[in-house]
């Protein structure tokens, strides 16, 4: 029986998904998934996208990283830096290319195009559900993306999928793979939320590992506006006694790495013995002199992110810097959703966490 799986990996995901690839082929005993397709430029910045094999009756699966800036076009002569927006526009392209023919779209976007900007609270646009909205009309059957900043944007899409993933299980074992002398329980570990919208993830994690949770809530300057947002004057912590315990701050990205310096910092006044960062995503969008100098002065002591987004090669040479790969875990969302099994042991896989823990709490 012919395999109709088909993959179509945007530039911007491009070395992810031949890694991915490879891992389905040797899982399937099948040929290579991948589709080629481009998206070429005209001298006015305009594109298109050219399928250069047929994508008819495929269960496809196009995936695309919008956080990609590495990537630049060519307009009016001059280098122009591929913004979120263009990754978007491309993505469309593509799925518009299809001309309906697939029996199925599926589309995998790790970072939630304007998942920032998920609500109003002004006279402002609503990006992340106007995009939904617009992948809905084209055709696309489901949506996969990681950690969204607001999982609440499911409900734009009542009647479509919208599976939000959790690396919950690679960062317990990326963390527990490199330190072995943790002590899990509530006196000598803690997770603690940089901010109000990280409490469920932190929830999520600690009720696993058994322990306590701290909460920072972010003050803010409501009579001013910089950059977009109302500027943060203090993080206020809400939570026990930090002295000489392991405490691990969990958040969905890290952007300009501020705010998460300043919680570090604040960690540490409080006598924390140790500090470790789970973040999804690694921006890293104002380079890395702030993270840099906090790790100079020990404000933390790892920072552990996904290689869901692109990864600078700067980083990737940090000594602080733990590098999850995620290609496996994709490539068994692509392999469940295509033989149509259930996914919510992949979604937040409780059982392998506490099954992971537990492993490592009885080792000799």
């Amino acid at each position: 029986m012919e395999d109709k799986l088909g993959i179509i990996a945007l530039e911007s995901f491009s070395k992810q998904s031949k890694k991915i690839n490879d891992i389905l082929c040797h899982w399937r005993n099948g040929q290579n998934y991948l589709i080629p397709s481009k998206c070429p430029r005209f001298t006015s910045g305009e594109a298109k996208c050219v399928i250069e094999e047929s994508v008819r009756d495929k269960d496809l699966y196009i995936l695309v990283d919008v956080c990609n800036n590495s990537l630049k076009y060519k307009m009016d002569g001059e280098l122009n830096r591929m913004s979120p927006d263009d990754h978007y526009q491309d993505l469309k392209r593509v799925i518009m290319a299809c001309n309906g023919k697939p029996e199925r779209i599926t589309v995998i976007m790790p970072f939630l195009y304007e998942g920032r900007q998920h609500r109003k609270t002004s006279r402002e646009s609503l990006d992340c559900a106007m995009m939904l909205k617009e992948l809905e009309f084209l055709g696309v059957s489901s949506i996969v993306t990681f950690d969204a900043h607001d999982p609440r944007m499911q409900n734009v899409l009542p009647l479509n999928s919208i599976e939000n993933i959790s690396p919950a299980l690679q960062f317990t074992q990326g963390l527990l793979t490199e330190y072995e002398d943790l002590q899990i329980d509530s006196n000598h570990l803690m997770f603690i939320a940089p901010d109000e919208g990280a409490t469920e993830r932190v929830v999520f994690l600690a009720s696993l590992f058994g322990v306590n949770i701290g909460m920072f809530y972010k003050r803010r300057d409501y009579a001013h506006i910089v950059d977009g947002v109302n500027p943060i004057l203090a993080h206020d912590f809400c939570g026990g006694d930090l002295s000489g315990m392991d405490a691990i701050v969990v958040d969905d990205m890290i952007a300009s790495g501020g705010s998460i310096v300043d919680v570090c910092k604040q960690i540490k006044e409080r006598g924390a013995k140790r500090v470790f960062i789970f973040s999804t995503f690694g921006l890293f969008s104002a380079g890395f002199e702030k993270i840099d100098k906090a790790y100079s002065e020990g404000l933390f002591d790892r920072i552990f992110t996904t290689n869901l987004v692109y990864q600078k090669p700067e980083l990737l040479e940090k000594e602080y810097y733990y590098s999850i790969n995620m290609n496996r875990y994709i490539a068994a969302i692509i392999d469940t959703l295509n033989k149509k099994n259930s996914m919510q042991q992949i979604c937040k896989p409780e059982q392998r966490i506490r099954e992971t823990i537990s492993n490592y709490c009885n080792k000799e």
